[in-house]
Order: structure tokens, then C-alpha cells, then sequence
């Protein structure tokens, strides 16, 4: 992937964005374990910045996914991850579907306003006792005439207590598993949507996560993403973005996590020379540059085979595997470097050490991700 002077253009936006816009706040976000998303996705709306690849008709700039790529590195620069996170379930994960099969009507009562920063999305798709097994959701949306009746619950939803709409998948029919789910957008103050309770966890403290219940919700027919049935496929490509993005926001955390540990192993001292003057140190600190920007290459691959059209779920499943196990070795090895500072709560390694435990299982465990990479290689059955 061979980046242009308007890749750079919009990398130094949103670097200029986050330095006067989030990290000034990042530390007060973590300990309230939320952030105001319609205030920074407002901003952010208003730079363009969150329909680079929608269609130019509802507000997007029209632009192919090296352009989204570009903003889920630069987004590593955040001073944690839960918010670029929160960013990308906006841009990438919640509202790919709706931007390629939605309705017109249905793009601009929800699409637009999500590109404008007026209305915050969130993606219902994990379940309580299950998340990777997407096949196996329990929620189901009952024909009734020119409505679905939903009922249900879903769990770990990114945005969700603040969330104007949700695009949930649901069973909307009683036939195999991955041709009965359809994707329905569901506004959240609809009559029957429930936030239960907002989750506490050890990481990504600055984005909220909500379980919601679905009790006898009522919606139009009309606010189906695409056909009837289809919602599993839709799923399993949006899950594609989801997934590289993942990767590519851990490339640009990891950059900026080593230059941090380089700077501070370079003034800490002990027995009378720096840390960063053990060989081991700068040693091992070459090794997780050399893996990092491996990393960053197999996933510039991915986006070059989306922006062709083709298919990138193999490449993007390998990508999302190594980011995660990197955020964690990494992060872990830095950690380390920094010595007591490492273990205090405030330092910047220890947020990326909590926050970096998340990869490997959100978006799709480490197993999967083996799983879907196995039935590439010809070594488990595609329909296994």
C-alpha cells in the first residue's frame, strides 16, 4: 500500500484533532469510565472524519478503505484505546452494512446523522454466554405484519449507553443457522429497549460497554438492512473491517507505546547508566519494532485486497491474531522496562497493558481467528 500526500492530509487531521480534542481529556474520561461520544463525534463529523468511506450522497467523503485504515493507525496516538474503539464501532464496525445495503430511506434516517456525529451507533451482535459463536444468537425478531417483534438480549455492546440506534442481528426466521439472521436497526428509546447495566472491566475504561435487553420491541420492516436472511453474510463481512481495523489501530498504539518506553528507559537510571543502555533492552526493543511493523504490513496487504474488491478475511483474520497476541506481548515487555512505574495505575504502559488484553478476545477470539485461518489453509472443512 503506497500512501498519498491526501493519506498524510488526513493522518495530520487526526492527529491535530486528538492532541486539542481527546488526550487533553483522556485521563478525566478514564476514571468517570465513559466519554461524551456525541460531543466528540459531533467534532469529529464536522472534520469529515466519520464517513471517509460512505457514500458521498449521505454525507461520506466517498473514499476507498485505505482511507479508514489510515485513521485506525492515527488513532493509536489516543492516550488509551477505549475511545478509538468507541470510534470505530461508529465508522467501521456498526454501520458498514447499512452503508452498502441499506435502503435509501433508511440511510439517511440513520446513516447520515451517524457520518454528522449527530447520532451515536452501536453493533448488537455477542450475547450473554456467547460471543465468537455467532451462528448460535438467541435474539429473534417475530414477523408481525409490517413489523418485527424483538426479544432478546445482547451483551458487551461498545457505545451502549449512549447509543442512538443499534444494528442488531436477530433470527428472523426458524431455517439454518446462517441464512435465518437479518440485521435490523433498532433506535434505542424505542418502547422494550432496555440498558441493564453498564459494564465495568479491567480495560478500555474510557469507552462505555452496556448489556440491553429486547422486551416485545416493535420496528418497521423498513429498518432491515438489506434482505431478509442475509444478515449473517452481511455480518461476517463487516466483522472483515472490524477485524483489520482492530489491527491497523494496534499497529499505531504499539508505535507509540515503544517510543514512550524508548523515552523513558532512556532518562530512568539504575547502576549508574540508563535502562535503555543494557543491550537486552534496545535488544529486545528492536524486536518488537521488527514484529510490529510485520504486523502493519500484513494488514496494509488486507487493505490493499478490499480496496481491489476481493476478499480479505483470510489475511484480516491473521492480522487481528497477531495484533492481539502483539498488544499483549508488547505491552507486557515494555511494562517491564518502566520497573515500578510500570505497575502504578496512571503510567501510560499500564493502561496499554489493561486495555491490551482485549484484542484477543473481542471482535472474534484468538481461536477463531485460528479456526477461520485453518479452513483457508484446507485443513478443517469451510462449512465446519
Amino acid at each position: 500500500m503506497l500512501l498519498t500526500e491526501e493519506h498524510e492530509a488526513i493522518r495530520r487531521t487526526i492527529k491535530r484533532f486528538i492532541g486539542e480534542e481527546i488526550n487533553p481529556y483522556v485521563d478525566e474520561w478514564e476514571e468517570a469510565e465513559i466519554f461524551p461520544a456525541h460531543e466528540v463525534f459531533r467534532k469529529m463529523g464536522d472534520l469529515g472524519l466519520l464517513g471517509l468511506t460512505k457514500p458521498v450522497e449521505f454525507g461520506g467523503m466517498g473514499l476507498d478503505f485505505s482511507y479508514a485504515a489510515v485513521l485506525a493507525e492515527a488513532l493509536g496516538e489516543v492516550d488509551c484505546a477505549g475511545i478509538p474503539m468507541a470510534i470505530g464501532v461508529q465508522t467501521d464496525m456498526a454501520t458498514p452494512a447499512l452503508a452498502e445495503h441499506g435502503s435509501d430511506e433508511l440511510r439517511r434516517e440513520f446513516l447520515a446523522p451517524a457520518i454528522a456525529g449527530e447520532l451515536v451507533a452501536c453493533i448488537g451482535v455477542s450475547e450473554v454466554g456467547g460471543g465468537s459463536d455467532v451462528a448460535a444468537l438467541k435474539t429473534a425478531a417475530r414477523s408481525d405484519g409490517d413489523d418485527y417483534i424483538i426479544n432478546g438480549g445482547k451483551m458487551w455492546i461498545t457505545n451502549g449507553t449512549q447509543a442512538d440506534f443499534c444494528v442488531a442481528l436477530a433470527n428472523t426466521s426458524e431455517g439454518a443457522v446462517h441464512r435465518n439472521k437479518s440485521l435490523i436497526v433498532v433506535p434505542m428509546k424505542t418502547p422494550g429497549v432496555t440498558v441493564a447495566r453498564k459494564i465495568r472491566k479491567i480495560g478500555m475504561n474510557a469507552s462505555d460497554t452496556a448489556q440491553i435487553f429486547f422486551d416485545d420491541v416493535r420496528v418497521p420492516k423498513r429498518f432491515r438492512i438489506g434482505d431478509e436472511g442475509k444478515g449473517f453474510t452481511y455480518q461476517m463481512k463487516q466483522f472483515q473491517y472490524e477485524r483489520l481495523w482492530g489491527a491497523l489501530n494496534i499497529g499505531g498504539a504499539l508505535l507509540k507505546i515503544i517510543d514512550q518506553t524508548i523515552d523513558y528507559t532512556r532518562t530512568r537510571l539504575a547502576f549508574g547508566r540508563s535502562i535503555l543502555d543494557n543491550q537486552w533492552v534496545h535488544y529486545k526493543l528492536a524486536e518488537f519494532k521488527t514484529e510490529v511493523e510485520a504486523l502493519r504490513s500484513l494488514s496494509y496487504r488486507a487493505v490493499d485486497i478490499i480496496v481491489a474488491g476481493g476478499d480479505a478475511t483470510e489475511l484480516a483474520s491473521m492480522a487481528k491474531l497477531k495484533g492481539g497476541r502483539l498488544m499483549r506481548e508488547v505491552t507486557d515487555g515494555c511494562l517491564q522496562f518502566w520497573g515500578g512505574m510500570g505497575y502504578v495505575w496512571e503510567s501510560p504502559v499500564s493502561r496499554a497493558y489493561r486495555d491490551g488484553r482485549l484484542p484477543s478476545i473481542g471482535g472474534g477470539a484468538d481461536e477463531v481467528m485460528m479456526q477461520i485461518i485453518a479452513k483457508y489453509m484446507g485443513t478443517l472443512p469451510k462449512s465446519g
